[in-house]
């Protein structure tokens, strides 16, 4: 029943009017991972802004495996863009910490330099930064507060991976860059071997209400309700006058 075309379109007349509303005349900075995400995003805003108006940020921590799928990306749209190695940050940070990081620390501190990095480059360009998770990522929690959960506007927030995946179809993105097997890009890891279940069998749960495994639901429910702080806005105290 999901029309790509569509949402496709509808997705990008929503882009045009955020940056009427927002930052008329700005750009859209998007920072590119080489996966389906940050690829459709740029796309959509490419079609939706103009290819001139769209800056790639390619931002590896050392030496990243899958770079050359997001240079592929950046050629494909013929988008302006920079890569900026956020290694020595990171590395400079930890060094500067009187403590041990924990693991879950070290996870989180490269994908916050990076939101650092596209802050800088919308600053300096004036930008707008885009946030490129989706709704079956934000469901789980699978995303990085205020790292890559963070940003402007977000074209895709509400559209589950399988949907993603026909958009992308849809706006001609390279077969390698739409059906990429996702990795996370922090434990090295795929998605799904990190979350115990499929993105399929997500989406339809999260669409249709339906999933075999009672494990997996129990599962998907439990990470849903933990990681709900993510997509609200942070508490505040509200004094009585």
């Amino acid at each position: 029943m999901f029309d790509a075309v569509k949402v496709k379109n509808e997705c990008v007349e929503w882009i045009r009017g955020f940056f009427e509303e927002n930052g008329k005349g700005c750009n859209a900075i998007v920072g590119i991972s080489g996966g389906k995400d940050s690829s459709i995003v740029a796309a959509l805003c490419a079609e939706a802004l103009g290819r001139e108006r769209v800056i790639g940020v390619l931002m590896p921590c050392g030496e990243q495996h899958d770079i050359d799928m997001a240079k592929l990306l950046v050629e494909h749209l013929g988008i302006r863009h920079y890569i900026v190695n956020i290694k020595d940050a990171v590395d400079g940070l930890t060094a500067s910490l009187p403590f041990e990081l924990s693991a879950q620390s070290k996870t989180n501190m490269p994908p916050r330099i990076r939101m650092t990095t596209l802050y800088a480059v919308a600053q300096s360009h004036n930008g707008r930064v885009a946030n490129t998770c989706n709704l079956s990522e934000d469901w789980v929690g699978y995303s990085t507060r205020y790292g890559d959960a963070a940003g402007d506007f977000s074209p895709c927030a509400n559209l589950t991976v399988q949907e993603m995946k026909a958009i992308g179809r849809v706006l001609g993105l390279p077969a390698v860059l739409v059906d990429k097997v996702p990795i996370d890009g922090l434990c090295g890891k795929t998605d799904e071997e990190n979350l115990g279940f499929t993105y399929a069998e997500l989406d339809r749960y999260i669409r249709e209400g339906v999933i075999e495994d009672a494990a997996k639901k129990e599962r998907i429910d439990e990470l849903h309700r933990r990681n709900l702080f993510k997509l609200q806005l942070m508490p505040s105290f509200k004094p009585e006058f």
